[in-house]
């Protein structure tokens, strides 16, 4: 049956507030997009002049050796998965939870899932998910989330984890997003070259005890950069697939727009015929 031209301009009304919606929600995906990286700057400086604080206290150890690092196979480990709060993000959460659940296959590990969205997908799955929290919305909500990852990473060691990794999707300039698995614990302090000092600084604490506190610190803003990283991820797979889905708003506008100027066409030519017939008939009475 042929639409009414009626019936097709409703549709069209319909689809163009659907593009104005579309167009909304990728700009809102843009600006989170720029918060997040504007703040990766700061983050990574935190994280450099720490970094150059363990150096520097490597060096205050006997004959500058670091501390032994406890890699026994027994004890829990742990995976924390960053996926999308929200979604219209395409494949986000699938991919990041792909190589999350690869990894938490391992006996006694456990599955820690940031997002809701995300969430509900790995509920999908059926995985086993030990605990669960919602994804940084905003960029000011990234420090208190690693925060809060933090704290609880190391109730987890205290409880005997001795492994820890964060899986998280990062920005890409094109095709899909790279997915980054970084180990946090156990702390690989041969990351950091000891420092030459030409004096000695004044402590207030042991050598290792100023290595544990800085370990920590580190590992905050590591978590404090996966968690902005990850937000700007989110938003930017969210952005791309706004961008895609405008342009098939827009291909599903244009083809109405030229259905409703045929059926217009047909009307206006039903109309003429119709008058031609009334002055013929007129015109033979």
């Amino acid at each position: 049956m042929t639409e009414r031209l009626s019936e097709i301009e409703e549709r069209i009304d319909s689809v163009g507030q659907l593009s104005s919606v579309v167009g909304a929600i990728r700009g809102i995906a843009a600006a989170r997009l720029r918060e997040g990286q504007d703040r990766l700057d700061g983050v990574r400086a935190y994280a450099e002049a720490v970094a150059v604080a363990i150096g520097e206290a490597l060096a205050l150890l006997p004959q500058a050796r670091a501390p032994a690092v406890d890699d026994s196979p027994e004890g829990s480990g742990l995976i924390i998965a960053l996926c999308s709060e929200q979604g219209f993000v395409g494949a986000y959460n699938s991919r990041v939870l792909d190589a999350a659940g690869a990894l938490a296959n391992a006996a006694g590990t456990k599955l820690f899932v940031i997002g809701d969205h995300g969430l509900a997908v790995t509920n999908e799955r059926g995985l086993d998910v030990a605990w669960s929290a919602p994804m940084a919305v905003h960029a000011d909500e990234t420090t208190e989330l690693a925060n809060r990852l933090a704290d609880l990473l190391y109730d987890e060691v205290g409880r005997g984890a001795r492994s820890a990794t964060i899986v998280h999707a990062a920005p890409a300039t094109a095709g899909e997003p790279p997915i980054v698995e970084r180990s946090l614990i156990p702390f690989d302090f041969d990351r950091f070259p000891a420092a030459r000092l030409a004096e000695p600084p004044l402590l207030t604490l042991p050598p290792e005890d100023l290595l544990a506190q800085l370990a920590e610190e580190y590992v905050f803003a590591e978590l404090c950069e996966a968690c902005v990283i990850a937000f700007a991820a989110e938003n930017e797979a969210r952005m791309r697939a706004m961008i895609s889905a405008h342009e098939n708003v827009a291909s599903r506008l244009d083809d109405l727009k030229a259905s409703a100027r045929r059926r217009r066409q047909e009307e206006i030519t039903s109309e003429v015929v119709e008058l031609a017939a009334g002055v013929e008939a007129a015109r033979l009475r």
